[in-house]
């Protein structure tokens, strides 16, 4: 006891045994390399049967018309919902951060997704840059839009400012509605912005955006599933990165679905919700179902997949 406690004050320390750390690192890697490999048979299985999914012909048949069914029902659900939910709040995380972007994840995922596509297939980059104008376009299609209806919203309504009666400030006529003076010259914009009250036609373009990225999500997708089933596929090691990048992009459809599903319970809008979305269907319906199924080329960017796999795409797809 007398030599323990005389070696602690003289500041030495037990020797480090070298092959028992060697040992200790030795399982540590080991166990790490478990993890890896068991969260990669977890990303093939989970990416496999959601490409099988997405590429059923159930799905790209009938998407839309489920799609449409939401839209159009989906403001019933106001009659259920609580007006004490987390989502019935306009200022809630998942509306400030994702809902007023919605065209910019998608378009980052999208075009991601295309690049390690065409990477993993060692296609051209004049390819791959045929494909992302797919997006381009849409891109285009979303914007104006978006100024169009602005410029129809603005010339199509009012703006007014409430005014409190002076038999209101006496309280003898508290039931009596608020007068309204008449702004004019008065963007929507700046109406709101100014908290006044504007009134007039107007179509969601939160539900127009959502339904169009949603259905670009689900032609773009079903790309992975026909690159899967090529004659000879990469090495896991190579394809994690797009196995991955395409789980993302499905995470993302099920959010866009979910904010869509929460708008239209939480914040019925009739008839501006339903023309937004139809409007994102007729953009959709115009784009992947009339003008890219014609001949491939620098005026038409053709379908997803052309030309980036063995598989035509367009021998898959549903008519």
């Amino acid at each position: 006891m007398d030599v323990k406690t005389e070696n602690s004050s003289n500041g030495f320390t037990p020797e480090i045994n070298l092959e028992k750390l060697h040992k200790m690192a030795a399982e540590v890697i080991l166990l790490g390399k478990f993890i890896l490999r068991l969260l990669d048979a977890a990303l093939v299985f989970v990416t496999n049967v959601l490409a099988r999914f997405l590429g059923s012909k159930l799905v790209r048949r009938h998407f839309h018309l489920m799609l449409s069914a939401l839209v159009l029902f989906g403001p019933v659900l106001s009659f259920w919902v609580s007006k004490y939910s987390i989502f019935a709040n306009s200022n809630h995380y998942l509306y400030r951060k994702f809902l007023k972007s919605t065209w910019g994840w998608t378009c980052i995922f999208t075009a991601s997704f295309m690049l390690l596509l065409s990477l993993s297939a060692r296609h051209p980059p004049s390819l791959l840059l045929r494909h992302l104008s797919r997006i381009g376009v849409a891109g285009l299609l979303w914007w104006g839009c978006r100024g169009l209806l602005t410029l129809l919203e603005d010339a199509a309504g009012n703006c007014y400012e409430p005014v409190i009666p002076a038999q209101d400030i006496q309280g003898t006529a508290s039931s009596l509605q608020p007068l309204l003076l008449l702004h004019e010259d008065q963007t929507k914009a700046s109406c709101l912005r100014d908290n006044m009250v504007w009134r007039g036609y107007e179509v969601s373009q939160d539900v127009l955006i959502i339904c169009l990225c949603c259905l670009l999500l689900v032609e773009e997708m079903p790309v992975f599933g026909l690159y899967l089933a090529q004659a000879k596929p990469l090495p896991r090691s190579h394809d994690a990165p797009l196995r991955f990048i395409f789980l993302l992009c499905v995470v993302l459809l099920a959010l866009w679905m979910f904010l869509l599903l929460c708008l239209l319970a939480h914040f019925p809008k009739f008839p501006s919700q339903h023309l937004g979305g139809a409007l994102g269907y007729l953009g959709w319906r115009g784009l992947y179902q009339g003008w890219y199924r014609l001949t491939p080329s620098w005026g038409c960017p053709g379908l997803p997949g052309e030309g980036l796999i063995t598989t035509t795409y367009k021998d898959t797809q549903p008519q």
